[in-house]
């Protein structure tokens, strides 16, 4: 639909055509975006009859880099008509359609055998495309405008894709006095407040809360961490398959601020950063790390050019050769800087260059897993320092410094590429001998905001102490290195594993974990800092809870702040009526045929993958059925007796949540019957979760017994909750929950829209004397609560669940078939095995079934 974003972002910002500027290309489409996706997976899935030949996302350039690029990849020239591309705007000159940067497209090589086929998936799924042109023997691009006849395009693929030549800069290089940082005249006490509240370190809470976190049911570790849920992840971990623990591995890294002083030390530390978080997971050996970098940088300004050379040089020709990791890929931002006039002078912006680094690598047993939560649970124990630095402890530009406004001093740096070999591979044989009961990177805030990260998780109190006359830098500085937690009888153990890979100079004792809930630091000699646990977190959490309360529901920004008051939390916990380690469906397993369950979706929806993997793991065979296979009697429900509404995004959710979908089906006459048949069905069973939760409260018409059921409206925190909820199984007659009431248990949230509306107070009060509400949102102490954030979307009485009155049709909030895996849960007590308890429900079905 425009330029503006393409050309602008080759440009400083401000320096171009203003109305250029704002004809922004960015449109996003999450729900067609959703709809090319599961084209895309559909074809894939087919193995070796997948249709796609060759695939390529629409970035930079638009279609006037990906089309030839993808006919590149065959070895094909091609011809393309302009006018068959689909545009939203009819203005767009052929300049514009062609290089235009518009998200939310794909460009794929078919066969052309393999159209039909490839319709048929589209037309499945309601995703639009465009047959645009074909591929040639002659390497050329010709593109064709059939409007004004003419060729806008006519040139061999040698030219447009031969030899680039070298470019040649003209770069001056710059120094910046680095002074000295003076540390002696800071107050630890205020030192402490002010780095714990900067926004690098302090909580993301306010962030992370409102993102999908258990999508996919893949995800093994995301950034809560521990029974209260405290975001302090090294690393996100997520399994490859269903039954598999095996997975993968992603972690970040990023020092910009140094790049001030010193920026090939800031390319180093990013790189250090990134793989001292992700060493918390199983990864087997140094040179499975993939890293993908993000080069931003305001090109042409000043010394910046030398430092962009100087910091690619470092990373790319020296540091990740050392280490045996590859950077395989990565992007740029180059026009890192805005200009504008105010009273007639000149203003700018410029921001330093900055390298964000993204690694990746396979996991053995995600399982393995180490995170930062202290364990009091397992004898005496202490803290470590691992410091890859030697006691250097340089300041310059670290959080104390902005804090205080002292960017004097020598950067820290990764002075031995060896020393995190070393410690990679310290840390691995630590894993495997199961000597680290925590682990915690040293990164922003330094030693003390780690091991603070580390008690907070664990809400217990940490004694500190380190034998120095500098204080201040030894808890502040942010050098490479971690903080790891030992039990005392393989403190030994550990001192030889670091003699041996010449880390012993790297060590030492720092502290120990008390149940008090206090944190004292002391120098050695004396006590100099005491505060509270709960105080200290609470500074923690600030930032985040001022900045949630201005974009959020303030009344529920402060009732999760005010829950850090509570020092005797018990956190998530588990009662349970029945043996989650007990397969109940046992009996079916070798029964010749398995009951199909029609796994139901419409556009939009994004859960149907993980719930066909819940029903399969109960002896169910998952039918995936979408709206367009009943609309166009490809299926029929009537070859079902047990139909799954999935959770994600119908139609968008424009039309109020899960409104799309069921009026689809309400003015659908042919589909109205086939639905009212099937709940009418004696021999059926219904499950609705989030997205189709909402969806068939709608269908209340058509259900027997859910008179005075609900409607779901936004939630009371007028946000999308991302949550592990703590929820209680009540009486009910839900065949789901069967044999399960009194249970209570996490489960994964991720909706907008969950509050439970009643019509009037009378249904509501008949839905409970009716034993019809299922599942209850709890808080650790385990009372149906309406507080936030224990009941994520502020539902009357904490209602998560509701059942119909012969208990055939249950629809809840919470996602069962995201954490029915005990490895899929961020927190799980000890004791598990393998199945979760949500597991439970899905064997019900099948026992119910017989």
């Amino acid at each position: 639909i425009g330029l503006g974003g393409g050309a602008a972002s080759s440009i400083t910002s401000g320096a171009g055509n203003e109305d250029l500027d704002f004809a922004s290309v960015q449109r996003d489409n999450a729900e067609m975006e959703r709809r090319c996706q599961e084209v895309i997976d559909q074809c894939w899935q087919l193995g070796v009859a997948n249709p796609i030949t060759f695939i390529h996302d629409v970035g930079a350039g638009g279609l006037s880099n990906a089309l030839p690029e993808l006919v590149k990849d065959g070895g094909r020239g091609g011809v393309f008509e302009l006018r068959d591309i689909p545009i939203a705007e009819s203005q767009l000159s052929p300049l514009e359609i062609w290089c235009n940067e518009a998200q939310e497209r794909y460009v794929l090589a078919i066969n052309s055998a393999n159209i039909e086929g490839f319709d048929a998936i589209c037309r499945r799924e309601r995703c639009p495309y465009a047959l645009v042109g074909q591929t040639t023997e002659e390497k050329c691009i010709r593109l064709h405008d059939r409007h004004f006849n003419n060729n806008p395009i006519d040139l061999p693929m040698d030219l447009l894709f031969g030899k680039t030549p070298k470019m040649h800069r003209k770069v001056k290089s710059g120094q910046v006095f680095a002074g000295e940082f003076e540390a002696t005249r800071i107050n630890f006490e205020e030192a402490v407040k002010r780095v714990l509240s900067l926004p690098t370190v302090a909580s993301k809470n306010f962030l992370i809360t409102i993102g999908d976190r258990t999508i996919s049911g893949l995800v093994h570790r995301d950034q809560m961490v521990g029974p209260w849920q405290v975001p302090v992840a090294d690393a996100a971990v997520t399994a490859s398959s269903y039954k598999a623990y095996s997975g993968e591995a992603m972690a970040m890294g990023e020092r910009t601020p140094l790049s001030l002083f010193n920026a090939a030390a800031s390319g180093r530390m990013a790189i250090a950063e990134a793989v001292t978080n992700i060493i918390s997971t199983d990864v087997r050996n140094l040179g499975d790390i993939k890293l993908s970098a993000n080069w931003m940088v305001a090109a042409g300004h000043g010394s910046e050019d030398a430092k962009l050379y100087e910091t690619v040089k470092a990373v790319a020709t020296e540091l990740c050769p050392q280490l045996g990791i590859c950077i395989p890929v990565g992007k740029d931002s180059m026009s890192m800087r805005t200009v504008w006039e105010d009273d007639g002078k000149q203003q700018s912006n410029t921001a330093p260059l900055s390298l964000i680094i993204s690694a990746f690598a396979p996991v053995g047993d995600i399982r393995r897993t180490i995170t930062p939560q202290l364990r009091l649970d397992k004898g005496p124990s202490s803290l470590l320092l691992i410091d890859l630095a030697r006691g250097k402890n340089r300041l310059a530009c670290s959080a104390l410094a902005q804090v205080f406004r002292q960017m004097q001093g020598v950067v820290p740096d990764l002075d031995e590429p060896t020393d995190l070999i070393r410690f990679f591979e310290f840390v691995r044989e630590c894993r495997e001998r199961d000597l680290l009961l925590a682990y915690h990177d040293r990164s922003d805030g330094g030693l003390f905001a780690t091991v603070m990260e580390m008690a907070f998780a664990a809400h217990c109190g940490v004694d500190i102490a380190i034998q120095t006359e500098e204080l201040i830098p030894a808890l502040f500085a942010e050098e490479p290195g971690a903080v790891i937690q030992v039990c005392d009888s393989q403190y030994n153990s550990i001192q030889e594993l670091a003699v041996s890979h010449k880390l012993d100079d790297c060590l030492q004792v720092i502290g120990t974990p008390n149940n008090s809930g206090v944190v004292t630091v002391s120098d050695g000699t004396e006590q100099v800092y005491s505060n509270t646990r709960v105080d200290l977190q609470r500074i923690w959490s600030a930032t985040s809870y001022h900045l949630q309360s201005i974009r959020d529901n303030s009344d529920c920004a402060q009732e999760e702040y005010d829950q850090i008051l509570q020092s005797d939390d018990p956190g998530m916990n588990v009662v349970l009526s029945f043996d989650v380690n007990e397969d109940i469906s046992a009996p079916y397993v070798n029964v010749a045929s398995r009951p199909q369950v029609a796994v139901v979706r419409e556009q939009g929806v994004n859960g149907q993958t993980e719930m066909a993997a819940a029903f399969d793991r109960a002896g169910f065979a998952a039918i995936d059925v979408h709206m367009t296979d009943l609309i166009e009697d490809r299926v029929t429900l009537n070859q079902f007796k047990v139909l799954v509404a999935c959770g994600g995004f119908s139609y968008g959710d424009v039309l109020g949540a899960g409104g799309g979908w069921a009026k689809s089906i309400l003015f659908n006459e042919s589909l109205r019957r086939q639905f009212a048949d099937f709940f009418e069905r004696a021999d059926t069973l219904t499950l609705g979760v989030c997205n189709g939760c909402q969806m068939v409260s709608l269908l209340q018409e058509l259900i027997p017994g859910a008179e005075q059921w609900p409607r779901f409206v936004r939630n009371r925190s007028e946000q999308f909750e991302g949550r592990f909820s703590l929820v209680r199984v009540e009486v009910s007659n839900s065949m789901f929950l069967s044999g399960m009431a009194g249970s209570r248990f996490p489960l994964a949230v991720a909706h907008g829209e969950g509050r439970t509306e009643f019509a009037s107070i009378t249904d509501s009060q008949v839905i409970e004397r009716s034993n019809r509400v299922a599942l209850k949102f709890v808080d650790n102490y385990g009372e149906s609560t309406e507080l936030y954030p224990a009941n994520p979307n502020g539902s009357p009485g904490g209602i998560a669940g509701i059942a119909n009155s012969d208990g055939r049709v249950t629809i809840m909030m919470p996602h069962p078939e995201r954490v029915f895996r005990v490895c899929q849960n961020s927190w799980h007590p000890g004791e598990w095995e393998k199945d979760a308890p949500s597991m439970r429900m899905f064997r019900n079905a099948r026992n119910w079934l017989g």
